[in-house]
């Protein structure tokens, strides 16, 4: 299982605020909601976790998203991120 956070995919998130991937292949602002409707779309098995806190922003409850992958952790998050650009377009 890999833990998604809202963060992860954050384009107006700096590397140390919690980005994990390259501002080219973020989004701005993503939601649970979005990541969940890009997991349903890219046919995989997740959790979601809606009550929980980003570590670094245990003020703002983001949710994440637990999904059962077996590639990187980083091909995941692109992978749904590229997904969620192709939903908003």
């Amino acid at each position: 299982m890999i833990t998604i956070w809202p963060q992860y995919l954050d384009k107006n998130l700096s590397l140390n605020e919690g980005r994990k991937i390259s501002k080219e292949d973020a989004v701005k602002e993503p939601t649970i909601n979005e990541i969940e409707r890009a997991l349903k779309r890219l046919n995989l098995q997740y959790s979601l976790q809606k009550e929980f806190s980003y570590p670094g922003k245990w003020y703002e409850k983001s949710g994440r998203v637990l999904v059962e992958w077996d590639k990187t952790k980083l091909e995941l998050i692109r992978t749904v991120s590229l997904e969620i650009k192709n939903m908003r377009h």
